[in-house]
């Protein structure tokens, strides 16, 4: 018995800005000396992004500033950043999970289970619980919450889902992933931060999984891999302090994920019996321009296999655990690839862990 990926769905929050747009103003609010400046200058020319979304509307001049310029600053509290979390990240989590049934042929009658996801904020009752009461979904649906994981965060969720399916044929799970990075923009040269703000966005997206069989373009889930890599534990972390939460974002991160990519891939493929040639689509997680770059580099792939990832990163940033869940949607619904066959999704995060999920397109 096999479980289908049926449905993946997205939303976006409501403002756009482009990323010279965002440039110029974190260039303004960012407080440094001339080189802090150049730095911010390079380091979103480079980051291979083109637009992002935001919760908030603090990052252009207007009249209605909610958080950074509020009149507490660059720097508000976590407090005030995780209020705005349970108003927006409400919002968009009931939005990604009306898309997902009104894009599909599965009513909500149907759902028996929902797996949320975020690393961003927190509140209870959560948001399995809006979305329950949103869509008037049965009392009884089973809940989980996968929080503070990062941007590998969807791919174990889809292995719950899966795990879910094959103890009950009649489960339908709905899965929902909202990350409202932008709320903890830190307005400092310190270069974790410069790194992060220069990349990391707002966004949501899920999927929907069950036995059935599929009527329409789907993934069949055939199975899942993790790792942690032996470097990386003090690159990447994610902790909450007194004015947002804080991340650690090392530049070593491509090099150490280049490292890290064979060992972590040749027990997979063995598993599966599959080379790299033989797989053909790869659904990689956009950490940025030159985590993509590694990957092609390593792995000795063809610059195009990475498409996906990169129109994705061009067009919403790393939204970090929603970002994979982008990138399986495009490669689903590309006109110009309409070839089934096995795909493997990779992402990556605080640990420094790998995730994987091979599927096969249909």
């Amino acid at each position: 018995m096999s479980a289908f990926i049926h449905q993946i769905s997205t939303a976006l929050p409501e403002f756009k800005y482009s990323q010279c747009e965002l440039r110029d103003h974190m260039k303004e609010i960012v407080p440094g000396s001339e080189r802090d400046k150049r730095i911010i200058h390079h380091l979103y020319a480079k980051s291979g992004i083109e637009t992002r979304y935001s919760a908030v509307e603090d990052f252009r001049h207007t009249e209605n500033h909610t958080l950074f310029f509020n009149g507490q600053g660059a720097t508000p509290g976590t407090k005030s950043r995780n209020e705005i979390y349970i108003s927006k990240g409400r919002e968009l989590f009931v939005q990604v999970a009306k898309n997902l049934i009104n894009d599909s042929e599965f009513s909500p009658e149907d759902i028996t289970h929902i797996v949320t996801v975020s690393c961003t904020g927190f509140y209870a009752p959560g948001p399995d619980y809006d979305i329950i009461n949103a869509l008037g979904l049965k009392s009884s649906t089973e809940r989980y919450h996968l929080g503070f994981m990062g941007c590998y965060a969807a791919i174990p969720a889809l292995k719950l889902a899966n795990q879910i399916c094959n103890a009950n044929q009649n489960a339908t799970v709905m899965i929902v992933s909202v990350e409202l990075c932008t709320l903890h923009f830190q307005a400092d040269s310190k270069m974790d931060n410069l790194l992060s703000t220069s990349v990391f966005a707002d966004g949501g997206a899920g999927a929907i999984v069950s036995n059935r069989d599929p009527k329409k373009s789907s993934y069949k889930i055939d199975g899942f891999a993790s790792a942690i890599t032996e470097k990386g534990e003090k690159d990447m972390a994610w902790t909450i302090g007194d004015q947002g939460f804080n991340m650690i974002l090392s530049t070593y991160i491509p090099e150490l994920l280049g490292e890290g990519l064979q060992p972590f891939l040749s027990p997979v493929l063995k598993q599966f019996n599959l080379s790299i040639e033989e797989i053909d689509h790869w659904a990689v997680h956009p950490g940025g321009r030159a985590i993509l770059d590694k990957v092609v580099s390593t792995l000795s792939i063809p610059e195009s296999a990475l498409a996906s990832s990169r129109n994705v990163l061009s067009d919403y940033g790393n939204m970090s655990s929603a970002t994979v869940l982008f990138v399986l949607k495009e490669l689903l619904s590309d006109s110009k690839n309409q070839t089934s066959g096995k795909t493997l999704a990779m992402a990556f995060g605080p640990g420094l862990t790998l995730e994987s999920a091979l599927l096969t397109k249909m």
